[in-house]
Parts: C-alpha cells; structure tokens; sequence
C-alpha cells in the first residue's frame, strides 16, 4: 500500500481530531480541525485512506508544514 503524509498548511492549535487511526476518510473529506487567529480551518485529505497514524493530539500546537498525519491508500 501507498503512504502519504498530511501536513499543516499554516500554525495554529489542534482543536478537533475527525478520524482516529484506523478509521477511513474519504477524498476531500475533514481529518483534524486546527484553530488559528480564533477561526476553525479543516485539514483535507485531497486522497482518501486509512488513517496509518496520527502524529498530533488534541490541543498541541502545530506549526505551518508540520507533519500531522500518516495515511495509506
């Protein structure tokens, strides 16, 4: 199977994890929502998969480019 990596596309706070590992997300769908500047921004998965791992937790703060997540296609 293909990995791929989701990565943060600007800093911000980890407000909501949508797809625990293991769990599947759908093309384009939501798999953490990051809080910035007291706006929600969803993190898409432009490919779907199975979430191989998830290298954030709840309240972390992340930087822009940080490595989030781990899927497999």
């Amino acid at each position: 199977m293909a990995e791929f990596e989701v990565r943060s596309e600007i800093a911000g706070i980890v407000r909501k994890i949508e797809v625990a590992a293991g769990g599947t997300v759908a093309p384009d769908g939501e798999l953490i929502i990051l809080e910035s500047m007291k706006m929600e921004i969803p993190v898409l998965v432009p490919q779907g998969g199975k979430v191989k791992s998830l290298l954030v937790e709840e309240g972390a703060v992340v930087e822009e480019g940080q490595k989030l997540a781990v899927l497999e296609r």
